[in-house]
């Protein structure tokens, strides 16, 4: 008779506390589920990529800003540019497998210039690794010369090795200049200084004849004195200057 009481407290106290488990279990469950909902949500990423290698079509390219170009729309607007300036252009580094010569370019008496183009942040310059591998790539792509084209520029170390090994170099301000004087790149959010001064259009129709070792033609300004002096047209990327 005991054995069968002891037996019946034995399964009742089973019961009890299973029922006490039970809850906590369902509540785990939902901790779990909510958990998993929450690691499942991704932030999307909105800004833009340079590094992208996607590349738009040729007419969107043609109204986009250099800041707004891929690396890979950044050389098809060069190729574009430069097959209108009378060039052969061969596309070599597509997909990015450029091995230091993004294009090659040949004029009409057949000689060859292999063109390296950055399409970097005004805070990043071109380093010298990029200038030697230039230097290294040319050849094989039997190349006399070679370019550097970049939207920012190159570091001081970068310059002394272009200077040295004979390598051509194109800055922002010289880029977007001549892409202008193209005609057909027409960046659509171009800046314009809507509060200039009659006397600022004035000064600014003073162009010279001189140009800048940018590129760009020179224009006249007055300092805070009142004294004029020959200005880069495209200031603020070229501060140069020249006395009147």
């Amino acid at each position: 008779m005991k054995e069968i009481i002891w037996f019946v407290i034995g399964v009742v106290t089973l019961s009890v506390i299973a029922g006490l488990l039970q809850p906590s279990k369902k509540k785990k469950k939902r901790r779990n589920s909510n958990s998993k909902k929450r690691t499942t949500k991704k932030p999307v990423n909105t800004e833009f990529n340079r590094a992208s290698s996607s590349c738009r079509s040729d007419e969107v390219i043609l109204t986009l800003p250099l800041d707004k170009m891929t690396g890979v729309e950044f050389e098809r607007l060069l190729t574009l540019y430069f097959r209108d300036n009378g060039y052969t252009v061969k596309e070599v580094g597509v997909g990015g497998k450029d091995g230091g010569v993004d294009l090659v370019i040949t004029d009409k008496r057949g000689e060859k210039t292999a063109v390296q183009a950055k399409c970097y942040a005004d805070h990043n310059k071109v380093q010298v690794m990029t200038v030697r591998e230039l230097v290294g790539a040319k050849r094989n792509h039997d190349c006399i010369l070679s370019l550097i084209v970049t939207t920012s520029d190159l570091t001081g170390p970068a310059r002394k090795e272009a200077d040295q090994f004979k390598v051509d170099y194109w800055h922002g301000g010289l880029v977007d200049n001549k892409l202008r004087s193209w005609g057909k790149w027409t960046p659509s959010n171009r800046k314009v200084k809507t509060t200039t001064t009659k006397k600022d259009q004035s000064s600014s129709k003073t162009v010279s004849n001189i140009n800048c070792s940018c590129g760009a033609s020179m224009v006249k300004r007055k300092n805070k004195a009142g004294a004029e002096f020959w200005g880069c047209s495209s200031y603020p990327t070229c501060r140069k200057t020249k006395a009147i």
